[in-house]
This record gives C-alpha cells, sequence and structure tokens, in this order.
C-alpha cells in the first residue's frame, strides 16, 4: 500500500506488490475475456447453422446443377474420340500379356502335361483337395488322381455332402468309423514329405478347384481300392475303373425309395 499527501489528506492506493497477487489478477482478466470469446463463438456457430439449415435445398440444386455441366461436358469429350480408339482403350489385353495363368483349356493326363504348368498355390480349398489328393491318391497315375478328385469335387455338388472340399473330406473325422477318407482319422501324423509328388498334386487341384470338367468317373462320388470290398459297393453303380480305384455314384434318393 502506497500513501501521497493532497491537501493534508493522506489517499491510500492498493498496489498489487506481491507476485501471487499479481499473477491472480492476470488469471482473473484472462477468464473474463475467455467467456466474452466463447460467447461470440456461440453467436457465430448459431448464426452459421441457421444459413446452412435455411440454404441445403438451394445447395443441393447448385451442386446437380454443377455435376450436371461436368457429365455433359465427359459426353462431348468421348463423342469425338472414334471407336476404334475407344475399344482399344476400354478392353483388357489378353491374360498371356498380362501375366495372368489360366486354367488349361484342354487336360491332358500324362506327367508332361502337368510338368510344363507352373507351381500352382491358392487358398484352403485348393490346400484341402491337395492334401487328400497326395495322401490318397499320390502313387496313382495322373489320370488317378484326377479321377480321385473328381469324386470329390462331385461331393462338392452334391446335396448329400458339404458344400466344400473341405467339409467333404473332413467329413466325419473324429468319429470311430465315421470319416470318409481314411487318412483324415487312421492316426498317422500328416507330413508331406515327397515335393515332387506335392507339386503335382497341386498343379491338379488347382485345374479342379478351378472349374475343369469331369469327364473321368461319370459323377461318381465314391472309390476303393481293389484289395478292399466295401458294402456299399454292391448297392452302388460301378462307373470306371481307373489304376488301382474302382468308382461308383451314389443313386439318388426319392421320396418313392
Amino acid at each position: 500500500m502506497l500513501r501521497c499527501s493532497t491537501g493534508g489528506r493522506r489517499i491510500k492506493f492498493n498496489v498489487l506488490v506481491n507476485p501471487r497477487q499479481r499473477g491472480a489478477y492476470h488469471v482473473t482478466l484472462w477468464m473474463r475475456e475467455m467467456r466474452l470469446n466463447f460467447g461470440t463463438m456461440l453467436k457465430t456457430a448459431a448464426t452459421v447453422t441457421l444459413l446452412i439449415s435455411g440454404t441445403a435445398a438451394q445447395a443441393d440444386e447448385v451442386i446437380a446443377s454443377r455435376l450436371s455441366a461436368l457429365l455433359g461436358q465427359e459426353r462431348q469429350s468421348l463423342s469425338v474420340v472414334p471407336d476404334v480408339r475407344m475399344t482399344a482403350l476400354t478392353t483388357l489385353p489378353p491374360a498371356s500379356e498380362r501375366g495372368v495363368q489360366l486354367a488349361p483349356s484342354t487336360i491332358s493326363y500324362d506327367r508332361s502335361f502337368l510338368a510344363a504348368l507352373p507351381t500352382a498355390s491358392g487358398g484352403a480349398q485348393w490346400r484341402c483337395l491337395s492334401e487328400a489328393l497326395y495322401f490318397e491318391a499320390r502313387g496313382e497315375t495322373v489320370k488317378g488322381m484326377f479321377a480321385v478328385a473328381e469324386v470329390i469335387m462331385n461331393r462338392v455338388d452334391s446335396a448329400s455332402y458339404p458344400n466344400s472340399v473341405c467339409g467333404v473330406i473332413n467329413q466325419g473325422t473324429g468319429r470311430k468309423f465315421a470319416c470318409q477318407f481314411t487318412y483324415t482319422c487312421d492316426g498317422k501324423e500328416e507330413v508331406i514329405a515327397e515335393q515332387g509328388s506335392w507339386r503335382r498334386v497341386g498343379k491338379i487341384a488347382k485345374i479342379m478347384v478351378e472349374g475343369a470338367e469331369r469327364p473321368l468317373t461319370s459323377g461318381a462320388t465314391h472309390y476303393h481300392t481293389k484289395a478292399v470290398n466295401p458294402s456299399w459297393a454292391s448297392r452302388f453303380p460301378r462307373t470306371a475303373t481307373i489304376g488301382v480305384h474302382h468308382f461308383y455314384r451314389q443313386p439318388t434318393r426319392t421320396a418313392s425309395n
């Protein structure tokens, strides 16, 4: 507090000498200023909201008009491009030029045909079919391996079986005498040790999963080796014998039988 004399009177002036007091004073001023600024911002936001809501329809009309004008310009530009040039611009080059591998249109059931194909790979369904062919038929001829693959794919298409390759192969696995493919429940570890055989069955699986025709087994849904004679073999019509396997087609069930 300072004192000064004016005409014999002493006047007291409160001066914020303490630093803490000065800091508190500045904070108070800052808070007042922030309240004023915040109020101004709220008023501005409210005004903008009113303006936007009031002109939304007009904005839509403006956008639609400008889009229409742009599309019109595009149509005019495209109309002067010759048809030959347009066809060249909108047509994909042949698959061979793009490095895309396609399933062969004609299948030759021999090893030289498979050797000429690129190494195959794929997703879960390809993997399941490759494993089934490896463990069930890798010792067969190429034709015999394709025939086993046909049986699996025929089951996928049948309403009597699961509708996926993996589902067909693993059907009944884990239940005694219920597995459909021996290797899934014989208790042996599934080890792929023969890499040459694995590459061959992988190529066959790729072809079959991609939808190749199945002319070998006439719709067969079952097969067994010549060394066994399952009970159903006498009830199902045999459709083919290829290599060491007999192939059969499960009769279609009807309401009458």
